[in-house]
């Protein structure tokens, strides 16, 4: 799991999947709004000149020397709902990231937002 006094330092950096194929760049980590722990990243793909931002859940994520290492396999990733790169997640989007990797979503009491970036 990424800790939160870690976040900066794993930006820029690769992600993988379980065999350690190559997903893309971790660009931004977003936490639950709940409990201000790491839960979700976006991660760069695609092409230099069509390049978007997809969601991963960093749950049982796992770092090493260059990388985060996720436990979903790089085609599930690669299907998650994406944004733009200068885009931002419309809160009414949050809950198709979730039921994408079949995650409970839980927006607060009074209907806050589940995310929020760092």
């Amino acid at each position: 799991m990424i800790h939160p006094a870690d976040i900066r330092e794993w930006r820029n950096q690769d992600v993988v999947d379980p065999k350690g194929h190559k997903i893309g760049v971790l660009e931004a980590v977003y936490v639950n709004t709940a409990t201000d722990e790491p839960a979700m990243a976006t991660v760069r793909t695609g092409l230099p000149t069509r390049q978007r931002l997809v969601f991963v859940p960093l749950d049982d994520a796992t770092v090493g020397p260059g990388y985060v290492r996720v436990p979903y396999d790089k085609g599930t990733v690669r299907k998650a709902p994406a944004i733009g790169t200068d885009d931002v997640l419309a809160a009414e989007d949050e809950q198709a990231v979730f039921h994408h990797y079949g995650m409970a979503y839980q927006p607060g009491a009074a209907g806050e937002r589940q995310l929020a970036r760092r």
